[in-house]
């Protein structure tokens, strides 16, 4: 009787066991999603298929003449033809294959990886919707989101459902009510609720990792906890006014009204526009040449006017111990620098002399090759793999070892420690914030894995990769006083 007791209780212990351990095994992982609800996967955008082909801009363009002049040169515009994206991406196909890498595609042009004409890096066969990359009717044919249904549970790597049109029609949406006139016969007019929102935006300007799910770019997220977002200034506040508006909203935190909105979307990209630029004028096309360096002038504007600089001497028994530089981030809605912070490089440059003009202090000055020195106080990210290793490719990094960014109104303070010569009584103190999109290093090998189809000498006269430009996004200059007694 006892014995058959302890063999039921020993019965009852191991089918508890295998009954937890069937629940454990049936346990979502971390980010488990419905793979057949994105079918595109790891591109997560969805397609409302019907007999309504997406629209090419030039045909928006005949209606939409003012809007259509301001989108092309845009970085919407050349998000796909862009070498460096190109260069990019032929080496991640080449990494992880054509599968993995709709994901970026997805974003860099929708139309053409949903139709199946992108099968990989390069242009050559390209129709004009799928060069066209972020186009008109790709932003306005944008039913909804599904920025909750994603394996993170936030926007990321195209979470949109596209809709271009049912029955026959185009169907175009926007964020204003239309009028009776709207569309022209050619398509009918939809009011929406989250084309001025920043779920809009979301979409795309947050890419994940395509397996992990890391946040390589989370440029929506770091709005979204940022007073911006509390005071109600979204992306296309910022993003699709010129600049002196854009310096009027960050500055008085007051949304623009309808008329000052316009399709430039411009950012911090300039060194597309300045290789567009480069094309358009290798190929004859001044008009297009001249717009591209607007949109150019227009970038270096937005960094000069985004950050600025504070410094201050720190004293230790008197004596002049350190400079203490504030780098403030004054105008971004997200974080400085945002996007692919592992490859993005914002730094200070700083040199003091005395009065005679000697140097007693220097850091952060480029390389003659175009590198950065170890020593230098930079603002950026340091990506890794699975291995915990140094790693650049966003197909291997799954999270940063370092992530030194500055929020938005927020700072960062660094210090920089000095040894005044005796004798002397003044220090003068020059700093830089200086600003590029990647490192030099990265460039040329980004630029060196281009697609054969594009040459980079017919196509942008380059036949070597260029130094990279620089901004200078402030510079400030103070004289410090040595000694306090």
């Amino acid at each position: 009787m006892i014995r058959s007791k302890h063999l039921c209780s020993a019965v009852t212990v191991v089918a508890l066991v295998v009954l937890l351990a069937a629940i454990a095994a049936a346990e979502p992982a971390v980010f488990s999603f419905d793979r057949s609800f994105y079918p595109y996967y790891p591109s997560l955008i969805k397609w409302d298929k019907s007999d309504v082909p997406f629209t090419p801009p030039q045909t928006c363009g005949q209606c939409h003449v003012k809007q259509f002049a301001e989108w092309n040169g845009s970085v919407h515009n050349m998000a796909l033809v862009d070498p460096i994206y190109q260069g990019e991406l032929n080496k991640a196909v080449k990494a992880v294959g054509h599968d993995i890498t709709r994901q970026c595609e997805g974003c860099h042009s929708p139309a053409g990886m949903l139709t199946g004409e992108i099968k990989g890096a390069g242009l050559a066969g390209l129709s004009p919707m799928a060069r066209a990359g972020v186009s008109c009717d790709i932003c306005h044919s944008i039913s909804g989101v599904t920025h909750q249904q994603t394996p993170s549970r936030d926007p990321e790597n195209g979470s949109m459902i596209l809709s271009p049109g049912e029955n026959g029609t185009p169907v175009k949406r926007a964020p204003f009510k239309p009028g009776p006139t709207c569309g022209g016969g050619f398509h009918k007019c939809e009011q929406t609720s989250f084309q001025l929102k920043a779920d809009l935006c979301a979409s795309c300007h947050q890419v994940y990792h395509y397996d992990s799910h890391f946040p390589l770019e989370a440029t929506y997220n770091e709005w979204k906890s940022g007073p911006y977002a509390q005071l109600d200034i979204l992306c296309q506040d910022c993003h699709m006014v010129d600049i002196k508006m854009f310096r009027e909203v960050a500055d008085t935190f007051r949304k623009p009204e309808r008329g000052d909105y316009r399709h430039y979307f411009n950012g911090a990209n300039y060194l597309l526009s300045y290789l567009g630029a480069a094309a358009a004028k290798k190929a004859g096309d001044t008009t297009l040449a001249k717009r591209l360096m607007s949109q150019y002038d227009m970038a270096v504007e937005r960094l000069k006017s985004a950050a600025d600089l504070e410094i201050s001497p720190v004293y230790r028994d008197g004596a002049l111990s350190e400079v203490k530089v504030r780098v403030k981030n004054l105008r971004a809605g997200h974080n400085l620098p945002t996007s692919l912070t592992n490859v993005r490089q914002m730094w200070l440059e700083i040199t003091a002399r005395d009065e005679t003009g000697k140097v007693l202090l220097t850091s952060g000055t480029l390389r003659p090759d175009g590198s950065l020195p170890e020593d230098v106080r930079i603002f950026n990210s340091d990506g890794m793999g699975k291995d915990f290793h140094f790693a650049i490719d966003p197909w291997v990094v799954t999270a940063f070892q370092r992530h030194d960014t500055i929020p938005p109104r927020g700072y960062k303070d660094v210090y920089y420690g000095i040894n005044p010569i005796a004798g002397v009584k003044h220090v003068t103190v020059e700093v830089k914030l200086r600003y590029r999109q990647a490192d030099q290093g990265v460039a040329e090998a980004l630029l060196a894995a281009v697609p054969k189809d594009i040459d980079l000498a017919a196509q942008y006269g380059l036949d070597k990769v260029p130094r990279l430009p620089v901004v200078d996004m402030v510079v400030k200059e103070e004289k410090l006083v040595v000694s306090k007694h």
